[in-house]
Formats: structure tokens, sequence, C-alpha cells
């Protein structure tokens, strides 16, 4: 294979993807790693892709976010096998909060019904009610991207309430920089929910691994992140140096 078809293939799989290994653009390929290597060298040097241990993933702004509807088709499987191991944490008579998105979003089928939830996203919050669970929905400015709601009024309210375990979900997540996510007003309220639980947990799927988004929430010690096994055992034990890590089988 022609090194401008390699690079065609590696960008192809890329936003299939968005993150890809080694191994699997070696097996993909059938070139050897060190071309694989060179070749995600020349491709970051023309800001096609972004190089991460083990691999790459897709170059985006780090204040691009996709809508719901983006991310609700991405990586379905593997967010579902984390939000049940997440569930599984919650116990009758916890008082929780849950953050908007689709990985947390995907925790409603798998709650015991005894709980008070505490949350910022429509979806969500119309979802528990079908199932009789007790929902607090949070006040504040409605971001339609996403379903959540953020902004003053959004950090008024949240601080009214204390929890006995918060479920985040995150943009990104990165040995260095730690979590972060593109909208400042929504990281906000993500660092009040880490402030009021007792138990803080991060829902994120191995493609938000290795990156970094504009807004800061918070550094990686302290909290629980459940991923799934996509991770790399390299990055597995890397992370896990840094924080709680929980892998799960997808």
């Amino acid at each position: 294979m022609l090194t401008p078809e390699r690079h065609q293939l590696i960008l192809a799989l890329l936003r299939e993807k968005e993150v890809v290994r080694i191994h699997e653009l070696v097996e993909a390929t059938g070139a050897s790693e060190s071309t694989i290597r060179r070749d995600l060298s020349e491709l970051e040097e023309q800001r096609l892709l972004n190089r991460v241990h083990g691999g790459a993933t897709v170059l985006q702004s780090k204040i691009e976010e996709p809508t719901i509807m983006e991310k609700a088709v991405k990586h379905e499987k593997e967010k579902i096998a984390i939000a049940k191991a997440a569930a599984g944490l919650v116990k009758e008579r916890d008082s929780i909060y849950l953050d908007a998105g689709t990985t947390t979003y995907q925790m409603l089928p798998f709650l015991p019904e005894k709980i008070i939830v505490v949350t910022n996203g429509v979806d969500i919050a119309m979802q528990l009610t079908k199932r009789n669970i007790k929902t607090i929905l949070l006040g504040g400015e409605l971001k339609a991207a996403t379903l959540s709601l953020i902004g003053r009024d959004a950090l008024k309210s949240i601080s009214q309430y204390r929890f006995d375990k918060c479920f985040l979900g995150m943009n990104g997540i990165d040995k260095h920089h730690g979590l972060t996510t593109p909208d400042p007003d929504e990281a906000f309220v993500k660092q009040l929910a880490l402030q009021f639980s007792d138990e803080r947990f991060v829902l994120c799927d191995s493609s938000k691994f290795s990156r970094v988004t504009f807004a800061k929430v918070a550094d990686l010690s302290g909290i629980t992140v459940i991923t799934d096994d996509g991770l790399s055992e390299e990055d597995q034990a890397a992370y896990g140096q840094l924080t709680n890590l929980k892998v799960v089988k997808a």
C-alpha cells in the first residue's frame, strides 16, 4: 500500500472511530508499527490528527462540542456498560446528582426507585419522572445542544443540595490536564457537583482519554473514573496511578 493510500485509510478510520490504536492501524494497513508511527507523525505535522500515547485521535477544536444527538449514536455499547456499572453503585435512599449527558442518561433504566435525583439534564428529568423517581431539576439557562441547564441560576440551585454521590459526564480526560469540557458554564456546574458530593464518579468512554478541551473541571485525584475496556493496558496503568480507575467490559 502506497503512503498516500495509508494516510487516507488512517484518516477514514479516525473519522469513523474518533480514536484508533497503533495495533489497529497495523492490522488495517498491513504496514509495520514503525511505519504507522511515522505516518501518524506526518499527519500530525499536517494538523490532520492528534497523536496520543499508543495511537491517535481526531483533531477537534477545544471549544467544539457535538450535539446530544451526535453524541447519542457514538460508542453506545460502551456507554451502556459504563452506565450499568455506575448505576450499580447507587443504593436505595441515596441522594445523587446526575449530570446532563448521553452516558449518564444510560443509567436511568438501572437505577433503584427509592432515591432522590438532582440533575441539570432536561431529558434525564423527564425520563426519571416516568419511573416515579423523585427528581429535582436545576434552574438556569437551557443549552439546546446538550439539553442542560447552566448559568447563574443553575449554580445557585445546585448550591442548595448535598449528595451522597455524583455522576458526571466529561469530554476530555488527560494525565496532565485532568478533566475538561468545552463550555466554562457547564464546567462550573460540574465543579460544584463534585464539591457537594461525598463520592464522586466520572463516566467516560475510552475515546475521551488523552483528550483536552477548553475548560478545566478538576484534577484526577479523589475521583473514580468508570470507563470501558477499549483503554489500552498501558493507559490503564498510567491513569490508575492518578485516579481510581474502574474498567468495565463493553
